[in-house]
């Protein structure tokens, strides 16, 4: 039963964590980089202590400095938050030995589920649903890969098996470019994650990308919270999501739902995570697992009326997960618009003082975030500095709510992106519902070829 939290994070998840802290009454230890000195949030922590220069890998990425400050600011706890660290099973293996307790899986887990064969078998043992293809890793002999391939069917998809974010993937549409296809991204998967083994699925043409937000406790407990679908992507980055997903039967996503549920119980795990399926004709396949926080959840808030920070910091505290899966109810549609620092056309970063910062508020809307006027936005971390979440009773009114309040965000001093939202919200297929991934990659040349 932890008192004192360390966030090992920045922005508005560091700011949320704090807040779901202080309402459990725990004190909190928010660690700050030279580049983010002076943030206005730093001020609503128990205490605040600079780990490092601004570049992530002396600061937040930096393990040793993270488990110094935690010691020397008396935190009995951990909590990593999304990126950085989150989801590295070292850096939890490290809290852990230190006798402090990391707000999330254990490192086993961690470590099985970020390798994506290891957590396709898992998967399979557990019968969640997967995209077809072998269960281990390719061979090195490219016959044996040859053959693997035509028994899948073309087109296929090469991945990096310690891959993420989209990086370490391409789509094979023949034998003639196999060759090729696993040598680059085999060594593209060395570099980038000093592991070169690599998977094959079958590449699925029109699929939507559909989530499934799991709870669990210490004591086997656990329930889904519903769906989400973040198929509004751009080059595998998300922009858009909403929950639940569109146009899925109720008993569909029950079946994947509990399959997610047992799944956890089979590896053991504890926490916050969240299943990634596509989506295809009907049928769920399973792509991977994150081991903490999405930065979607907040729509699954919602929808559920559930504060998923808190009940992880509950969890990790060792008490029983007192939801029932008959208690989770979905109520309405909510939608989220990533806010970010970013050239809406040329989507290059625009870090710089914002001099005007007017939020929008009323009746089903919501705001994460940790910019005020005045705040600069530097040029080290992700260019993300808001989730505007929208709910309603119907898709239709959580979308009106949506375009009333893109239309009153006022951002001056750097570009935003509110001007793609804005036109994203007036999408004709979009506001028909269930867009597979390709779609707005399609959407933005189609508007580009019209400039």
């Amino acid at each position: 039963m932890f008192k004192r939290v360390l966030i090992a994070n920045r922005g508005e998840i560091a700011l949320g964590i704090q807040r779901a802290c202080h309402q459990l009454g725990l004190e909190t230890v928010m660690v700050y980089s030279q580049g983010d000195a002076g943030a206005a949030y730093l001020e609503q922590a128990d205490l605040a202590l600079c780990i490092g220069p601004a570049a992530p890998a002396q600061s937040y990425l930096d393990a040793t400095a993270l488990l110094q400050a935690a010691q020397a600011s008396g935190a009995q706890a951990v909590h990593p938050g999304y990126g950085f660290l989150s989801e590295n099973a070292a850096f939890s293996e490290a809290v852990s030995a230190a006798g402090l307790t990391f707000i999330g899986p254990d490192a086993e887990c961690i470590r099985r589920m970020g390798d994506k064969v290891a957590a396709k078998r898992a998967m399979r043992e557990a019968g969640v649903p997967c995209v077809p293809g072998p269960e281990g890793a390719l061979p090195a002999e490219l016959d044996t890969v040859c053959s693997i391939a035509a028994e899948i069917g073309y087109p296929v998809i090469i991945k990096a098996a310690g891959g993420g974010g989209g990086r370490g993937m391409r789509v094979v549409h023949s034998e003639q470019e196999l060759g090729q296809a696993v040598s680059v991204t085999r060594e593209e998967a060395r570099r980038a994650f000093g592991n070169p083994e690599l998977y094959m699925e079958k590449f699925l043409g029109h699929p939507r990308h559909v989530e499934i937000q799991v709870l669990c406790d210490r004591h086997g407990n656990g329930v889904w919270l519903g769906s989400r679908d973040c198929s509004l992507q751009r080059r595998h980055q998300k922009v858009l999501e909403e929950a639940p997903a569109p146009g899925i039967e109720p008993d569909v996503l029950a079946r994947v739902g509990e399959r997610c549920v047992q799944a956890c119980r089979h590896i053991g795990y504890q926490g916050v995570g969240t299943f990634e399926f596509l989506f295809e004709d009907g049928e769920f396949y399973f792509i991977e697992m994150n081991t903490r926080l999405q930065v979607e959840h907040p729509v699954t808030e919602l929808t559920t009326g559930i504060d998923i920070v808190e009940q992880q910091l509950r969890v990790a505290r060792g008490e029983v997960l007192e939801l029932r899966q008959e208690q989770i109810i979905t109520h309405g549609h909510s939608l989220e618009c990533r806010i970010n620092a970013e050239d809406p056309h040329t989507f290059i970063p625009t870090p710089g003082t914002v001099s005007r910062w007017d939020i929008p508020g009323g009746i089903g809307v919501r705001v994460d975030t940790h910019v005020t006027t005045g705040y600069r936005v530097p040029p080290y971390y992700d260019s993300m500095i808001a989730k505007l979440i929208t709910h309603g009773a119907t898709r239709e009114q959580a979308m009106a709510r949506m375009r009333t309040a893109l239309a009153q965000f006022r951002i001056e001093g750097i570009a935003s992106n509110l001007p793609l939202h804005r036109n994203i919200l007036q999408d004709p297929a979009f506001i028909e519902g269930a867009v597979d991934i390709h779609h707005l990659e399609h959407w933005l040349k189609t508007r580009q070829a019209g400039n």
